[in-house]
């Protein structure tokens, strides 16, 4: 299986993450931050992209063995899932962040039973909520097994969030392994890792402070 500092360096060689210690992103939930994920740029790259859904396919198997259905989280799990499905030769669903307001008005895209057991595919785990909704829209027909994802931010929130809705969650890399990398292979100084290090810090202690 690929190792966790692999995947952190390919994220980090093909900008999937980017590190700015001086120019902050805000995330979607709002968080400011000195670095952003955004694991669809590894669409572009097929011997990169192989790499991780090899590796997100054998994590599966060891973790998960008695998947039948692939899931994939609307939009930007959807591309992994359906790789991994094909390779896996599994069935493929996906969920909307909402029911469509016409057709059959649909949250799930694809064939579920109520026998079928199944693994949701994400790109990335921040607070871990939106995967958390997809799974509880597919729990109304079929269990969940676990949720796969590429890169984990290490945040208190989302473990808690995974804890409280009974969800095993597994990924390839997380903030503490990537830092690291990032430091060893020079896509950051020393200097600069410390003050995304300390934001991290910060963000868990605040994150504590409210729960």
């Amino acid at each position: 299986m690929i190792k966790s500092s692999q995947v952190a360096n390919i994220l980090l060689q093909k900008e999937a993450v980017i590190l700015e210690p001086k120019k902050w992103f805000t995330w979607a939930s709002g968080i400011k931050s000195p670095i952003y994920t955004d694991n669809r740029q590894l669409l572009s790259y097929p011997k990169e992209r192989r790499e991780i859904i090899q590796g997100m396919a054998d994590m599966i198997l060891k973790k998960f063995p008695d998947v039948t259905v692939i899931g994939g989280t609307a939009t930007a799990g959807i591309p992994h899932a359906a790789w991994i499905a094909e390779l896996l030769n599994l069935p493929m669903i996906y969920v909307r962040g909402k029911a469509k307001d016409h057709g059959r008005k649909s949250q799930i895209e694809g064939v579920l039973h109520p026998t079928d057991k199944v693994v949701m595919i994400e790109d990335l785990i921040s607070t871990g909520n939106s995967v958390i909704a997809a799974c509880e829209a597919v729990r109304e027909i079929c269990p969940v097994v676990g949720v796969c994802a590429i890169f984990n931010y290490n945040l208190p929130k989302a473990t808690d969030a995974f804890n409280k809705a009974q969800l095993e969650a597994v990924w390839l890399t997380d903030f503490y392994t990537l830092i690291e990398t990032a430091t060893e292979k020079k896509f950051i100084s020393k200097e600069n890792a410390q003050v995304v290090l300390k934001w991290h810090e910060e963000t868990m202690r605040q994150e504590v402070k409210t729960n």
